[in-house]
């Protein structure tokens, strides 16, 4: 599997041993020389394990290096490394191939160990820890040269080794290894407990038994909302039963609830990198580390299981024998407690912290982020909420759902999953009429005609990235949106930057206010008809973010933070794309029959934008294919044209470590395997 993603390389590799990423990094003729530079990273899912070399021309004239994999009688491109040991000790396994270099060359920085390390290197300010550098060894024996490096715990160890093919020369005087024009083979291998691999096809690279991973390369662990949000969306097609994908993603995220509080956990840090984060802490231990900063992943969990347990043909027959699952097997802080007594404690705090707005909905008392965090939802970057306190999403869409699915999950299975809270039946519902009814107010902006055109045209004439026309001719009439979050920087009441969030309300909500519904339905179509900088949507796929609409005020630091190399600005996230089509599929199914049609079904206007949003939005998905599995990508204008990019490829944003590069088979990103144009909506 090979997808195309240049100036990026990607290969993929499993047997019954392991399963292994390579990705080769080579300058395109105009890529920037500034970001990209060439490089190999061989990524296992084990561990979120890696190793990575970084090689320069030996002549030092950036650009002239080019790199790539050449199919040989070792492998086509890749094959596999595995020696297996006497005793119980993990056997050595990897991969090995031969990659070319079109001159002379020199490795110039070798990472050996975590992904974790390998990505705050290329995304942060190039940090290099003396701890882990330190630890490299070089040797070169018999005309082969390789990098070997004992991981903090003692025991693992990862080995870089290079071998000249045919005529090329590798060399090693010091710590500098250096290779002249031809063909090497390498083998990048390491000995450490392997993943037991889920029986599936598409994601079977990120797919076991134990939990599914977020993404490749640089996402190769648990990710709770990743995974969460990519079960939701794949349901039609995802495994379901006894050790099913399914299973494995509700229950991964059961087993690592904080038991004192019902927050569920956003990442796992395992591996190398997590022996490193102890040992900041002076503790000897190779014990993971889970993360419970953000504010949204606690949502999505009943509601995931409200859609297997309740609405599933499978689930309900599942219920007693998965809730009572014994907890601890990964996070021993939760022995002695099941599964299900997790669920509960996770569905406590929902209740808990949902109560103050549905008693007394005021703008108080929205949910915000946690103190001292900067990020709590999918839109995680320092700067892509504006500096909001309050977000959009969990607000209007993730609270009430989440307390609807509590509602329905306590009247399912006779009410035994949450037995000791039978009022749940009743009193959810009850909140989250309240959050459905009375949150979409406090994120409403609406801008005169005249003032929206101004500012989208002062947005296209002063952009640092898009040159192109306004779009701004259909804009005849109040221009209404709703803000990505509330209480933003600089004393910002309202973060005034368009977005696609809609989504989620319009996904996972049947909400039933009927003249908010309307005008919300009449909006998100707006968003999407509008073309970009107007609204969201570009020849290459609706941007999850854009600042247009930004008052004066506020559109410096708006503009300047949501660009085309923001990692949530104006770009495309994939699977963004999936839950808004999806959702507005959702909303359009409610018009097809039955006694008690919303009303927007009848407004012939709304009725019909919703529809030609929902084929614009199709037009451009199905115009963009080939990127669809990738998890982020952007764009250049360029002669009158957007023209896509790799994210990775754009310098960063001011006030940004380093570019953020996009995982070229992201989990969230295969949900188009199940979700589809309904054809009956042409």
């Amino acid at each position: 599997m090979i997808p195309p993603d240049p100036p990026y390389e990607n290969y993929f590799y499993s047997d019954c041993n392991s399963a292994t990423q390579v990705i080769v990094t080579s300058p395109l003729p105009d890529s920037n020389l500034t970001v990209i530079g060439p490089r190999l990273i061989v990524a296992w899912p084990a561990g979120n394990s890696g190793a990575c070399a970084f090689f320069a021309p030996e002549n030092g004239v950036n650009g002239t290096l080019g790199i790539s994999l050449r199919n040989s009688s070792i492998g086509n491109p890749l094959a596999a490394v595995y020696e297996g040991t006497p005793s119980s000790a993990d056997p050595v396994v990897g991969v090995e191939g031969v990659i070319e270099f079109n001159s002379s060359a020199v490795l110039t920085i070798p990472i050996l160990g975590s992904v974790r390390t390998i990505r705050d290197f290329t995304e942060g300010p190039s940090l290099l820890r003396s701890v882990i550098q330190d630890a490299n060894t070089f040797l070169e024996d018999n005309g082969t040269v390789s990098i070997s490096r004992s991981w903090l715990d003692n025991t693992t160890t990862t080995t870089l080794s290079f071998t000249a093919e045919g005529d090329g020369t590798v060399t090693h005087d010091n710590q500098t290894i250096t290779f002249t024009a031809g063909q090497y083979r390498f083998s990048a291998s390491y000995n450490y407990p392997q993943l037991e691999q889920l029986n599936t096809e598409a994601l079977s690279f990120l797919s076991h038994s134990e939990k599914l991973l977020a993404g490749a390369w640089r996402f190769l662990t648990y990710f709770g909302r990743h995974s969460m949000i990519s079960a939701l969306l794949l349901e039609p097609v995802l495994s379901q039963g006894n050790g099913s994908a399914t299973e494995a993603v509700i229950g991964a995220v059961l087993e690592r609830i904080n038991r004192t509080d019902g927050y569920a956990c956003h990442e796992e840090t395992i591996g190398d990198y997590a022996t490193y984060l102890n040992l900041q802490n002076n503790i000897t231990s190779t014990a993971p580390q889970w993360d419970y900063k953000m504010i949204d992943t606690d949502f999505f969990l009943p509601v995931l299981m409200k859609q297997y347990f309740v609405d599933s043909a499978v689930g309900p027959d599942r219920v007693e024998e998965f809730l009572s699952t014994k907890a601890g097997s990964i996070n021993p802080n939760n022995q002695g407690l099941t599964w299900g007594e997790l669920a509960q404690i996770n569905a406590e705090l929902i209740m808990n912290l949902s109560a103050p707005f549905a008693t007394s909905p005021t703008r108080e008392n929205l949910l915000r982020l946690k103190q001292g965090e900067v990020v709590g939802e999918w839109r995680d970057s320092t700067y892509s909420l504006g500096g909001g306190r309050i977000p959009y999403d969990v607000n209007t869409a993730l609270v009430p759902a989440a307390l609807r699915s509590i509602a329905a999950l306590s009247r399912g299975s006779n009410g035994s999953i949450f037995a000791q809270h039978q009022d749940w039946s009743t009193l959810a519902d009850e909140y989250a009429q309240v959050w459905e009814d009375s949150t979409l107010a406090f994120f409403e902006v609406t801008v005169p005609a005249s003032e929206a055109v101004s500012r989208i045209e002062n947005f296209a004439n002063t952009s640092s990235f898009y040159n192109g026309p306004a779009n701004t001719a259909n804009i005849t009439s109040d221009y209404t949106y709703h803000a990505v979050a509330l209480d933003g920087n600089n004393n910002l009441s309202t973060v005034e930057v368009m977005h696609t969030d809609d989504c989620f309300r319009h996904f996972l909500l049947n909400t039933t206010n009927q003249s908010q519904l309307t005008r919300f339905i009449n909006q998100t179509a707006h968003l999407i008809l509008q073309p970009f900088p107007a609204g969201l949507t570009t020849p290459v796929g609706l941007v999850v973010a854009n600042p247009s609409l930004a008052s004066p005020d506020a559109a410096p630091v708006l503009h300047a933070n949501f660009t085309n190399a923001a990692y949530h600005g104006t770009v495309v996230w994939s699977w963004q794309l999936a839950m808004m089509a999806r959702g507005l599929e959702f909303q359009l199914d409610r018009c097809s029959g039955g006694s008690s049609l919303p009303e927007f079904c009848g407004d012939q206007v709304v009725a019909g934008n919703a529809r030609a949003a929902y084929n614009r939005l199709w037009d451009v998905i199905d115009d963009n294919r080939q990127y669809l599995s990738s998890e982020v990508w952007s764009f250049i204008y360029r002669d009158d044209e957007f023209v896509f990019t790799p994210l990775g490829s754009l310098p960063p944003p001011p006030g940004v470590g380093g570019s953020t590069e996009s995982n070229v088979r992201q989990l969230w990103s295969l949900t188009f395997l199940a979700v589809g144009r309904n054809e009956g909506f042409r």
